[in-house]
């Protein structure tokens, strides 16, 4: 036989199916044509049946019969070069697919994947359409602790991190390992487990030890079981230990966490003269514990999802289930979800830039706190509070211009006394953003001055040109603002000094600043400091600089576009979809109104509707007949 018969041998080509009948000359089959059209068998043929068949197929390819029945779904003629090898493929494949099912056929099918797979076809593909399962994506858990250890060495680093740690044990005639990372569990908390598993006897397990260990014998308060390598792994470097059992596939997860904490303190930032000391801390789970604590609410939800490739940070979504918006909570968990990245080792910030701020705004998106009251509040409001773990700041979404205004001292004190405070802060702002650019402006024209504010503008110019006086105390602010944050706490009234005295003092005498352009920055800087949001005052700072060289090189035109510019970027800012200067732009009286006084407790009966709460009303309707 030729080559073609070789095949057809040793099952790699599968012989069409036609009545047997006698060859009619011994040496037919040494001229047979390079291609035909071949009909797939539907039932598993005897071996000795095969010969006459393929005789019989050689004479009939001889005499120019060149189709069969069309009942039978027909395929394509191979070529030996392995010509049209993909078309082919997809056309057998459809075949088989339909031939799932019938009796018979198991042998048929194996012989077509061994000749498919010898001219170059996926095997993938076949077992997909044989219903054949697919390798798994996650590595099951060895059965046995010998071939445990090499895979721990080689995807843990045992034996070569010293904080990873695996302790062999045998209780009750069974070998166990306990494996956890050193310094991240409670060693009390494992100590007690191993000692209640230290009182088993061979009589007190049986071939299911596993189960016995998970429901009996193993004294956690938190136990789960996992059967996959990986999140195995990714619970163990989360805090967790893994208790394996010989001869089981199978873990069992003990939450033993233990992290390297501080204890909760008042935040520097947001300081109060009445009220809670407490602020969050680096740990997760204290402080969704301070929240919870505020909100003994059964429609709080914590929703944890995991952030990066390598460094699997735990974000926690919380929010009050039948108050904030489903949308919202939606889209912020698609957002946290389609994070791509390696990591987050810097934490909320790299979050709010990889899900919120995608570009160059440099105004804060949404509104960081530290503390556990003033998150209670905003999610009693509808709010959508991220907790990243590692990190003591928590971001709420969605959040406005004015949001980022509000302070806890106003709520602190009586409803008057919390209005005055609000407006001097939003003095203070205004300042900070259009005193500089103003008073500048009247000093190159003054023309434009009152007769009331001729006092206005240096009496003499100092020897440095004001542009450059304003650019260089705008430096000096910031580089005193950021020695006082990198100087030891004993050092800081030695540096204030040293700025106020020596540099500001000795910088007027000489005659390279003036007087006024020293008060004006500094009454800039103090509306700055007084901003509650840190990074707002950051971004007024930039356009307030902005606004001072515009006027510079422009005039008034320069403030009036610049002016127009600021409100307009802010006013096509969004939030999560909500606009950033609400309720100023789109306008809204009522809540302007609550914004601007900060109304008695039962007056304010109506949440914010920028965040379309499903409850409006902020008072239960026991408080609202009253």
């Amino acid at each position: 036989m030729d080559e073609r018969n070789d095949m057809q041998q040793d099952g790699g080509w599968q012989p069409p199916v036609v009545p047997p009948e006698p060859p009619k000359e011994p040496g037919a089959s040494t001229d047979r044509p390079v291609r035909r059209k071949l009909i797939r068998p539907e039932r598993e043929e005897p071996e000795d049946d095969r010969s006459g068949k393929h005789a019989a197929e050689d004479e009939r390819s001889r005499r120019g019969r060149g189709r069969q029945s069309g009942r039978r779904s027909r395929l394509a003629a191979r070529s030996l070069d392995g010509q049209a090898r993909g078309q082919n493929g997809e056309r057998q494949g459809q075949t088989r697919a339909q031939s799932l099912g019938q009796p018979g056929q198991g042998g048929a099918r194996n012989r077509e994947e061994q000749s498919q797979a010898r001219h170059g076809q996926a095997g993938s593909q076949n077992r997909e359409q044989h219903g054949q399962s697919q390798p798994a994506d996650k590595q099951p858990i060895p059965a046995s602790i010998d071939e445990l250890k090499p895979l721990l060495e080689r995807e843990a680093g045992l034996n070569t991190s010293f904080d990873v740690v695996l302790r062999e044990m045998t209780f009750g005639g069974r070998r166990t390992a306990l494996f956890y990372m050193n310094g991240l569990v409670n060693s009390a908390e494992l100590t007690e487990v191993l000692k209640r598993l230290s009182y088993l006897t061979a009589e007190d397990l049986d071939t299911d030890a596993l189960k016995l260990f998970f429901e009996t014998y193993v004294p956690a308060v938190q136990v789960t079981k996992t059967d996959v390598f990986d999140d195995m792994l990714d619970s163990v470097f989360a805090g967790c230990a893994a208790l394996f059992v010989d001869r089981e596939r199978a873990a069992l997860i003990i939450d033993a966490k233990m992290f390297p904490d501080r204890t909760p303190e008042e935040p520097s930032l947001e300081r109060v003269v009445r009220g809670s000391r407490d602020g969050f801390i680096e740990t997760l789970m204290t402080n969704v514990s301070l929240i919870r604590r505020r909100l003994r609410d059964k429609d709080l939800r914590y929703e944890l999802i995991r952030v990066g490739a390598r460094t699997k940070t735990d974000v926690c979504i919380a929010y009050i289930r039948d108050i904030a918006d489903p949308e919202l909570v939606e889209e912020v968990k698609r957002k946290i979800g389609h994070v791509n990245v390696y990591g987050l080792p810097l934490a909320d910030k790299q979050l709010e830039e990889t899900t919120v701020n995608r570009g160059w705004h440099p105004y804060p998106l949404v509104r960081y706190s530290e503390r556990p009251d003033v998150v209670a509040a905003q999610l009693l409001e509808g709010s959508v509070a991220v907790l990243t773990d590692t990190t003591p700041s928590v971001m709420m979404l969605p959040t406005t211009f004015f949001d980022l205004t509000q302070h806890a001292e106003e709520n602190r004190q009586t409803p008057f006394i919390g209005t005055y405070l609000r407006w001097v802060r939003y003095i203070g702002i205004f300042f900070s953003l259009f005193l500089l650019p103003l008073w500048f402006l009247l000093v190159l024209k003054p023309e434009l001055k009152p007769p009331q504010l001729d006092f206005l503008g240096p009496q003499q110019m100092g020897r440095i040109p004001l542009f450059l006086q304003f650019v260089l105390a705008e430096i000096g602010v910031d580089l005193m603002r950021m020695a006082a944050v990198h100087t030891p706490s004993p050092l800081s009234t030695a540096m204030s000094l040293i700025a106020a005295i020596l540099i500001g003092d000795i910088a007027v005498k000489t005659g390279l600043f003036n007087n006024e352009v020293i008060l004006y920055m500094a009454i800039a800087a103090i509306g700055m400091f007084a901003t509650p949001n840190y990074e707002l005052g950051l971004a007024n700072r930039i356009v307030r600089l902005a606004l001072i060289i515009a006027v510079a090189i422009f005039g008034i035109p320069g403030f009036v576009v610049g002016t127009a510019l600021f409100v307009v970027l802010l006013a096509c800012t969004r939030s999560f979809n909500r606009p950033y200067l609400w309720p100023f732009i789109p306008f809204d009286g009522r809540s302007l109104a609550a914004l601007l006084i900060r109304p008695p407790e039962l007056q304010n009966k109506k949440r914010n509707p920028l965040l379309k709460p499903q409850q409006l009303d902020r008072l239960p309707d026991t408080q609202k007949n009253r």
